[in-house]
């Protein structure tokens, strides 16, 4: 599934040897390095059950990743819920289903464990965003995000 291809990436968990491919696919989307983060991200991910993330690989090289977790009853957030915490694909790879591959074994892995919903928060104005998890089925749900500025 290179630009020209009609092959699919092999989908698998996220190790720590992912992370220089996905710094290079965050500053591709992003326009800037912001590797301190992902080495937070990818340490946290790596002390989770690590059963929702996962990349796309694709001839040995990460193309996409979608980082996720079960509830641990967070908030008063029940252990049935799962998340979506961030998803990334290589703009040289973007509209080819990667994405959707990604969370649909994100989402078979969830199950497994007991989950049976899904959260994610998205900006209100991302309508590429929004319009992807619509694709997925995912609605307006009944939490309520809050905010504080702190400036």
């Amino acid at each position: 599934m290179d630009a020209g291809s009609s092959r699919s990436p092999i989908i698998r968990k996220m190790v720590s040897s992912d992370l220089p491919q996905i710094i290079d696919i965050d500053i591709k989307v992003l326009g800037k390095p912001r590797p301190e983060h992902w080495e937070r991200k990818l340490a946290l991910v790596e002390k989770r059950s690590n059963v929702s993330s996962l990349v796309a690989e694709l001839d040995g090289k990460v193309v996409g990743f979608i980082i996720g977790d079960s509830s641990s009853w967070e908030y008063g957030v029940p252990e049935n819920i799962g998340w979506i915490d961030t998803v990334g694909v290589d703009p040289d790879y973007q509209r080819k289903g990667i994405a959707s591959m990604l969370f649909k074994k994100m989402g078979n892995n969830l199950k497994e464990v007991g989950v049976d919903s899904i959260y994610t928060l998205v900006t209100r104005r991302d309508w590429k965003l929004l319009k992807f998890f619509n694709s997925l089925g995912f609605q307006e749900g009944d939490m309520i995000n809050l905010e504080l500025d702190i400036n």
